[in-house]
């Protein structure tokens, strides 16, 4: 999948369907490790079987993943893999629709859990790494005084260094493992 393979959010029904933790997993699994079977989720997000099914129609009703038949290995096996390498939407674009608004929001909320969930899940295991991974561990926050005009330009530098590592991302090469990039931009509030 084409890194630049990005399904762009409108639609207030998908960003409330995408918005549900469950979901976020099985579809964060699916495009990190690939095409998985119902079986292999359900271990994965140690949910029922039953209940994966039923996230993963809920995501492909939506386009965010769709059935992998070719993977299976009988007629009772279903695999599933992402539909897009990733999913964007503008803020700026939803300003104005309550009901657009009100879905993003929602999914903004259920993505930064996901994120807080992910950053607890490192801490837990940091001791058990090796310590040249510790070593480019990094958190941090800088509050700049800016104009809305250099808050667009930070965006796209921002979007243009995680491009560029995306390119030089290889999950087959030796030594490689997966690393993170979470990052936010926005004014703060007073």
């Amino acid at each position: 999948m084409p890194e630049d393979d990005t399904l762009h959010l409108t639609d207030p029904r998908a960003m409330r369907a995408l918005a549900h933790p469950t979901r976020l997993r099985l579809l964060g699994e699916l495009r990190t490790r690939g095409p998985q079977s119902v079986g292999m989720l359900s271990e994965l997000v140690d949910e029922a079987v039953g209940s994966v099914s039923y996230h993963l129609g809920k995501l492909a009703e939506h386009g965010f993943v769709r059935e992998a038949p070719e993977c299976a290995r009988s007629r009772r096996e279903r695999w599933w893999r992402a539909s897009h390498a990733r999913t964007a939407w503008e803020p700026l674009e939803v300003l104005d629709d309550p009901e657009r608004k009100a879905a993003s929001d929602l999914l903004r909320r259920a993505v930064l859990q996901r994120y807080v969930e992910r950053l607890q899940a490192y801490l837990d295991a940091e001791a058990g790494f090796e310590p040249e991974w510790v070593r480019g561990t990094a958190s941090s926050d800088s509050l700049f005084h800016l104009t809305s005009d250099d808050l667009v330009e930070l965006r796209a530098d921002l979007e243009a260094l995680a491009a560029r590592w995306a390119a030089r991302s290889d999950p087959g090469r030796a030594g490689s493992r997966p690393v993170a990039l979470i990052y936010h931009a926005f004014r703060w509030p007073q």
